[in-house]
């Protein structure tokens, strides 16, 4: 296969590959900040708090994706290599959602091992105060940290939009992308995470209300299995760009560049893929998001259009009277 063959196949591998992760992606992530900005159950639980941020972030970065997409469509390039401001913009937004999104993920899997402690002074060593200050410092740092590596980047008129100081290569290829944004937050959220799913083993020993042991299990559960697909698809695509910064390719080398622009391809799925993967996960693995699902999307919103469109259509004020919704003891009555 010829390098212009090679080229042609990642190019059309990422647009389609696009497409469809991030559309599913984007609606994954909507669907999820609708169930829990929605219902009352999750609006007072700090996990839930750094999880809507994750969510939030994800829709950003998967509209960065779809804008690349539409570039590449069109340009047959994501405009990277014309641009020296765009060369900065394009990698300073991804870090800084890719950032927050990591410890997002950490914030949430330590906060649940502390909400599940077995000691009562461990379960109230986190407010809800505390994860706003905590998560406005995090968002802070994340948005100084981009900005400034963001910087270091340029065009190299052989390679494209690369890093171009030695000091920041290095930088990049010991702590950027093998400690802060691969190693430390999945140490992090994956021994809270762990000691969390410990804890809610033994919650059934504790005299605390079905309500919240319910949503304890159910938190954990969830945040448990992201922090497992967060680590299996982050940690290739962290080890991939730790070799292509210390091995850049120039455009000279045909076959060698369209190799390594296919594998960056194929290794940046695995990052749209975990930025869209959340929804399709609790889904599908647990009958109690199921039902939030169900009662946000059809007896809080689709009911209310179907009562708008008919209100519409006879074209008259009728009194109704509706049953009230009480999501919270339709919830405690499914224990998974």
């Amino acid at each position: 296969m010829s390098s212009i063959e090679i080229v042609n196949f990642s190019i059309q591998y990422s647009i389609y590959n696009a497409y469809i992760i991030i559309s599913l992606g984007m609606i994954g992530n909507l669907i999820n900040l609708l169930v829990f900005t929605r219902l009352k159950l999750f609006h007072e639980n700090r996990s839930v708090f750094f999880l809507k941020i994750e969510f939030l972030s994800n829709l950003f970065y998967e509209f960065l994706s779809l804008s690349l997409t539409i570039l590449t469509s069109i340009y047959g390039d994501d405009g990277t290599s014309r641009s020296n401001i765009w060369c900065k913009m394009r990698w300073m937004l991804a870090q800084i959602f890719l950032l927050i999104g990591c410890f997002m993920i950490c914030c949430a899997s330590a906060d649940q091992y502390f909400s599940t402690h077995y000691y009562f002074y461990r379960r109230q060593f986190c407010t809800i105060k505390f994860a706003r200050y905590s998560a406005v410092i995090i968002l802070c740092l994340c948005l100084i940290h981009s900005i400034t590596f963001a910087l270091f980047f340029s065009i190299k008129p052989l390679v494209g939009c690369v890093i171009f100081d030695p000091n920041a290569v290095q930088y990049a290829s010991f702590f950027f992308y093998p400690v802060l944004t691969g190693f430390l937050p999945m140490i992090i959220s994956g021994l809270f995470s762990l000691f969390a799913y410990q804890n809610v083993r033994r919650i059934i020993r504790r005299q605390i209300p079905i309500v919240r042991r319910h949503l304890d299990q159910q938190m954990s559960a969830m945040v448990f299995l992201h922090v497992i697909f967060f680590i299996i698809l982050i940690f290739p695509y962290s080890f991939y760009r730790i070799y292509s910064i210390n091995n850049p390719i120039p455009r000279s080398q045909s076959l060698e560049y369209a190799i390594r622009q296919l594998l960056q391809t194929f290794f940046q799925s695995f990052v749209r893929i975990n930025t869209g993967i959340n929804f399709y996960l609790f889904y599908f693995t647990s009958s109690r998001f199921r039902r939030q699902v169900k009662i946000v999307l059809i007896k809080k919103y689709w009911n209310q259009i179907k009562h708008l469109c008919s209100f519409n259509n006879n074209n008259q004020i009728a009194p109704e009277i509706s049953e009230p919704i009480d999501t919270n003891n339709e919830l405690d009555l499914d224990h998974k």
